[in-house]
């Protein structure tokens, strides 16, 4: 049964994890990201005169692969079109001036459509034309492309996918209905074909590979660039996962189930150099269900770092059903967690993704089958954590920058808060 807006706010207040409401945001990303394509499909229409020959027809044949799959599977077509990625490239896309930048950019609509094809496993027999030399399949992997072009061929569940001079390329089959992943058969070593992994115990990816996973300025002060692939990276990757993903399920089960129905993918940014200080991770606006950081030093500090930017996921999905700030705001305040001063939909970003790392730290307090060095780590961040929270929602309940849904989402947090300190306390 869905529930009402006002409902998911409550839930969503506390932090703590609540399966209704978790699938309330995702369908209202999906709700974005359908706005998103219908503004894409505006604009073609719109601007059709001006595009090439070329460029008009390779759209009409991947809206009209899309149309298909989707009437054959609505589902695989949502997942394609979710998939964090393929917001930020509607994104790019309906930002870029017409012309050739964005005809490159229309032309990822055939990755995207093939990806469809594949996690439907439907009937198919075309050829893409793949003017970057390169085929992305959001959410699944990337294949090399020299002649410009791709054979894409599917029956029985099944998909093939090659160069179009009809040499080696990769079989792939449709995801399981429990979410098993893409299973992958290359038909060479030399394949062309470079796949996603899929971490274990769930569906999140680790990308790598997608050109629209990190935006062309980079993150954060230093404009951190997407990292280079590796395999001995990714396999650290893995190590770090499988250790973040047990420490989780040790100390806090339902938060660690939530991040793996709220997640779909984890990319990589480029490693930090000496000077940089504590790793970087970030959440886009554009991305939702994807975190972006660099590879943290240990399982506990990835397991903090998809904390905070699930919540950050969270919040930009409530808000986009409900409006929490006011968007004519310009005042700027000192938060205790970044240096400089942040006006305050960030102020609100922040407190309620710390909130969570304290009510995670809280757990950890009290949980018994964590070794004593953890415990002992939790004793001296719990109340770090509180009072950043604490002094961050003082300044959101004076501001008058809230709407009348962000104040009431506040209140319930600072209630959350509140007995936080009371539980802690009961711990000592």
């Amino acid at each position: 049964m869905a529930i009402a807006p006002s409902e998911i706010l409550s839930e969503l207040a506390s932090t703590r994890p609540r399966p209704a409401a978790v699938a309330a945001l995702r369908a209202a990303v999906h709700a974005r990201r359908m706005l998103l394509v219908k503004s894409l499909l505006v604009r073609v229409d719109r601007h059709g005169p001006a595009l090439t020959p070329a460029a008009r027809r390779r759209f009409e044949q991947d809206w009209a692969t899309l149309e298909g799959t989707e009437r054959a599977d609505p589902a695989a077509v949502r997942g394609v079109l979710d998939y964090p990625m393929t917001g930020a490239w509607l994104t790019e896309a309906l930002a870029a001036p017409a012309g050739p930048e964005f005809e490159r950019h229309l032309a990822h609509l055939s990755g995207v459509s093939a990806a469809a094809v594949v996690r439907a496993g439907c009937e198919v027999d075309r050829t893409l034309t793949v003017p970057a030399g390169v085929l992305t399949l959001p959410g699944i992997g990337v294949l090399s492309c020299p002649s410009g072009r791709a054979r894409l061929v599917g029956r029985d569940g099944l998909v093939r996918i090659a160069d179009g001079t009809g040499g080696a390329g990769v079989v792939l089959s449709r995801p399981g209905a429990d979410g098993t992943p893409v299973a992958e058969l290359p038909e060479s070593e030399d394949a062309g074909w470079s796949g996603l992994g899929t971490f274990p115990g769930g569906t999140v990816v680790l990308d790598d590979l997608d050109p629209y996973r990190v935006p062309a300025p980079g993150i954060g002060p230093s404009a951190l660039p997407a990292a280079e692939r590796h395999p001995s990276a990714r396999r650290l990757w893995f190590e770090r996962w499988r250790a973040a993903r047990a420490f989780m399920s040790a100390a806090d089960p339902a938060r660690a189930a939530e991040i793996g129905a709220v997640l779909r993918a984890v990319v990589p940014l480029a490693p930090p150099q000496p000077a940089d200080g504590a790793p970087v991770s970030a959440t886009l606006r554009a991305a939702p269900c994807a975190v972006l950081t660099q590879l943290p030093a240990g399982g506990r500090e990835l397991a903090e770092s998809l904390v905070h930017e699930t919540h950050h996921t969270k919040l930009a999905a409530l808000n986009e059903l409900l409006p929490l700030c006011r968007p004519d705001g310009t005042a700027l305040h000192h938060v205790g967690w970044r240096p400089d001063p942040r006006p305050v939909p960030a102020v609100l970003q922040g407190a309620y993704a710390h909130l969570a790392l304290t009510d995670f730290s809280s757990r950890m307090l009290r949980g018994c089958v964590l070794p004593s060095a953890l415990r002992r780590w939790a004793a001296g961040q719990f109340p770090d954590y509180r009072e950043q929270v604490g002094k961050a929602l003082s300044i959101l309940r004076e501001s008058d920058e809230l709407t009348s849904a962000g104040r009431e989402f506040v209140r319930r947090m600072a209630r959350h808060h509140e007995i936080l300190g009371m539980t802690a306390r009961s711990c000592v």
